[in-house]
């Protein structure tokens, strides 16, 4: 599959963002609830993290990519769940490396942040347009009109994974 810079691509990149925004969002109320509630950070981490990635694979899969199905959904979350998992990994070891490099520029925790962020973010984003969520690559598992909450139905000129 050719990969094309397209109206299209940006859409579904700046539709990804915006998924990836709630993601921030939830994981970032669910961290700070479970920490008022006297959870450690890292314990509440590892609760709000996975959380925020199901929402994310929900609301791109139904939302952004539009062709998640009952029939795909298990193994669409799976390679979700892996490019993921890939991306978070990226993201954690720039922040780490860079913090590691003792420098007053690249040590920078905010620098950290927005390369792992960017990083993660080119990852997840790759993974799932060209792998996860991928036209034509699970067309005989469903028709379009069955995806997930079939009122969403499909858009007019989409193609459905």
């Amino acid at each position: 599959m050719a990969f094309k810079l397209s109206v299209k691509e940006v859409r579904l990149a700046l539709a990804f963002s915006a998924v990836a925004m709630l993601g921030l969002a939830v994981d970032g109320a669910v961290l700070m609830g479970l920490e008022r509630l006297g959870l450690g950070p890292a314990y509440a981490r590892a609760i709000s993290l996975p959380l925020a990635m199901q929402v994310t694979f929900l609301a791109n899969g139904l939302l952004v990519f539009r062709c998640l199905t009952w029939r795909n959904a298990p193994l669409s979350w799976a390679g979700y769940m892996v490019s993921s998992g890939l991306g978070n990994t990226a993201n954690y070891l720039a922040f780490v490396t860079l913090a590691s490099l003792h420098s007053p520029l690249w040590s920078n925790r905010w620098l950290g942040l927005a390369i792992g962020g960017m990083l993660a973010w080119t990852i997840n984003y790759l993974g799932s347009r060209l792998v996860v969520f991928a036209p034509g690559l699970r067309k005989s598992t469903a028709p379009p009109c069955a995806v997930i909450g079939g009122a969403l139905g499909t858009v007019p000129g989409d193609t459905a994974c």
